[in-house]
């Protein structure tokens, strides 16, 4: 959790709020299929529906109050990977920051899957 200080008192930003904004950016970048996840009993990735997706970030607090980002992706076949990285970058850190006033330190993104379109 996150808490920032205003005028008015505190703010504190839970971790789902980050998780969802992470992977809503994500999930919307060109070729990006979903958010993916390691399954524990079988070692295989998983395609994530939509509305469990957080589970593919996992957020790192800084101890000057900014924000590290992991998250797990899989992606359509034949896309170029380093660009659609670079899409989404540049999309979750935008989202995030616009969207909590917290600053993203480091996003780190794990290619896990890709997948015919």
């Amino acid at each position: 959790m996150v808490r920032l200080q205003n005028e008015h008192g505190y703010i504190d930003i839970a971790s789902d709020v980050f998780t969802t904004l992470t992977g809503d950016a994500a999930t919307n970048c060109f070729g990006v299929k979903g958010m993916t996840v390691r399954s524990m009993t079988d070692g295989f990735v998983h395609l994530l529906k939509r509305e469990f997706m957080g589970k593919g970030v996992h957020v790192t607090y800084n101890n000057d109050n900014t924000i590290s980002i992991e998250l797990h992706i899989a992606v359509d076949r034949g896309v170029n990977i380093p660009v659609i990285c670079e899409s989404i970058k540049h999309q979750v850190g935008y989202k995030v920051t616009s969207g909590t006033g917290v600053e993203v330190k480091r996003i780190d993104i794990f290619v896990d899957s890709m997948l015919l379109g």
